[in-house]
């Protein structure tokens, strides 16, 4: 491992921010510098969002983290990535669940044709998209993705205004949890019930929009 990501990783186990094991290996085995534009490569390892084009960034390792830990990805579970991006949050998400003989699936979708073409590319150098780990679709983020329901979790990387598209509410599992931004705040909603759920709130983060085709 790079001795800068190595150092980026230790800062963020020893700020509390990265805590479970199978979050801190994913890290350590998914290098973030293959999921930044080229002329960003030196700056792969600071703790900030980096440009992506088209107005999106990769996030801010200390948020992806942050998510993640919220997020509690397990081995099998079946997780839908809101606006992959680069796909960083996909590879680090399929490090995770495994193979699909153990259930586990990543479904990245991104409205930005030519950001799924640099997601499928990124995940591809992990081989995870051979593997049959993650499908990246071209879609709406906002609709969630219906050809493949009864999420075990839903994460995003860019923030509704007002509130949590009740497409993924109604795209989880009962039991599943959604971790996603909403302005400026994180939000957690676990699924109690069919139309039953809790949330809980984390304030001063910053996003780029969630934006869909309506």
């Amino acid at each position: 491992m790079n001795l800068e990501y190595e150092n980026l990783i230790n800062s963020l186990v020893k700020d509390g921010y990265l805590k479970t094991p199978e979050i801190i290996e994913a890290f350590g085995a998914t290098d973030r510098a293959d999921f930044v534009l080229e002329e960003y490569k030196k700056d792969a390892y600071v703790n900030a969002p980096l440009p992506i084009g088209f107005g999106q960034t990769i996030s801010q390792p200390l948020t992806v983290a942050f998510m993640l830990e919220l997020l509690e990805p397990k081995k099998g579970e079946k997780i839908l990535d809101v606006g992959v991006g680069s796909g960083w949050t996909a590879a680090l998400l399929a490090h995770i669940v495994g193979d699909p003989p153990a259930g586990g699936r990543i479904i990245g979708i991104e409205r930005i044709p030519e950001l799924k073409d640099m997601a499928e590319k990124n995940v591809s150098k992990y081989n995870y998209t051979e593997k049959g780990i993650v499908l990246i679709v071209l879609g709406d983020g906002s609709k969630g993705y219906k050809k493949d329901t009864h999420y075990d979790k839903i994460i995003a990387g860019a923030a509704a205004y007002g509130e949590i598209p009740q497409e993924w509410k109604k795209q989880l599992k009962i039991g599943g949890r959604i971790v996603a931004p909403v302005g400026h705040s994180v939000v957690v909603i676990d699924k109690t019930g069919k139309d039953e759920f809790s949330k809980k709130e984390y304030f001063g983060f910053s996003f780029v929009p969630l934006v869909n085709n309506r």
